[in-house]
């Protein structure tokens, strides 16, 4: 298969104070989610002067995939600018005819893949009859960059703290979401993910939790919680933290208001010492893995995979956004 572009797809976040409340609209749009809790989060990107890391991020992602490989990179985000829809014009506009999308999140799931595949599918709409063929790669949470990246990060952290406990965390989401692609498949992913890194450190013993849960307080979400998990450490009389985000690719506000702000303020007054390992943002590694997914589909090979006991299923590729079907997403460009 022969592509002629590559398009990150991405999340997207405000780039200034005044952007903050109608980016919150999109994400949250239909969702009936209360204006107070749209202050609280948009208080957290108001700390940083109202600006997410996520785009300056990609931007620089973005650096790297062209130094990694020839073909031209577009850029678009599924809740601000630049939108996603923009990009497939401007691909439309420039003579593309298919391209491989890379989106900045390594797991199956409804918010992490499905959605992403819808973003594909609104964006060609909106292109009309001359849109590119747009082919979403696959999941990459077991690639070997994918766990080379993290367990270079949990190494660099421990060195800081030697004895401490090593904690993975991911994004939580409600119990009933985890069962949209397959059985637990994201939260399986995640647990997978953790042990190859953690068997690659050279941990036997570690904790998988989960952060960031925004839902109504009756809705069962992944358990247990980041906090409540480090004040059960600090009774046990853990006397050392490092928190690895698996969860996350880039250092985006879950990870530098929930984990660096929030969680090390919890630690700090508990007593705990605390170190958090780094997530791949523009590593150059991160897009090599990128490339390497692109190279699988024009080779026609098989993907590249860390063996571990117990695999767990992941997406292939889905294009021209088709519903994901588990346990890989089967679709082909129309």
């Amino acid at each position: 298969m022969d592509f002629d572009a590559v398009l990150l797809l991405s999340f997207g976040g405000p780039e200034g104070p005044e952007q903050v409340r109608p980016f919150l609209q999109n994400v949250t749009r239909g969702r009936n989610v209360p204006p107070e809790r749209l202050d609280e989060v948009a208080e957290h990107y108001l700390h940083f002067g109202g600006v997410s890391p996520i785009n300056g991020i990609n931007r620089a992602l973005i650096d790297q995939l062209r130094a990694a490989q020839e073909l031209p990179v577009y850029f678009g985000n599924r809740n601000w600018g630049p939108y996603v829809e923009d990009a497939v014009k401007e691909m439309r506009d420039n003579g593309i005819r298919r391209a491989a999308v890379f989106t900045t999140s390594a797991w199956s799931g409804y918010s992490s893949c499905t959605q992403y595949v819808g973003d594909i599918a609104r964006a060609r709409q909106a292109a009309g009859d001359n849109a590119p063929d747009l082919i979403k790669l696959r999941t990459y949470f077991d690639h070997p960059l994918f766990v080379e990246i993290f367990a270079e990060a949990v190494t660099n952290a421990a060195e800081k703290l030697p004895q401490a406990r090593l904690v993975f965390t991911a994004h939580s989401i409600p119990i009933i979401a985890d069962q949209r692609c397959g059985p637990n498949l994201y939260s399986r992913q995640v647990a997978y993910a953790a042990k190859l890194v953690a068997k690659a450190v050279g941990y036997a013993d570690y904790d998988l939790v989960w952060q960031s849960r925004s839902g109504p307080p009756q809705v069962p979400w992944l358990e247990p919680d980041v906090g409540d998990h480090l004040t059960v450490l600090h009774q046990q009389g853990v006397k050392s933290v490092v928190v690895c985000p698996i969860g996350f690719v880039a250092d985006h506000i879950e990870v530098v208001w929930d984990l660096d702000q929030e969680l090390r303020l919890q630690a700090e007054a508990l007593g705990v010492a605390f170190a958090r390992a780094a997530t791949p943002n523009a590593d150059p590694r991160f897009a090599r893995l990128a490339t390497d997914l692109i190279d699988e589909l024009r080779q026609g090979r098989e993907p590249v995979r860390v063996a571990g006991a117990d695999p767990v299923d992941g997406c292939l590729a889905s294009g021209n956004g088709a519903p994901c079907r588990p346990p890989h997403c089967a679709a082909k460009p129309g």
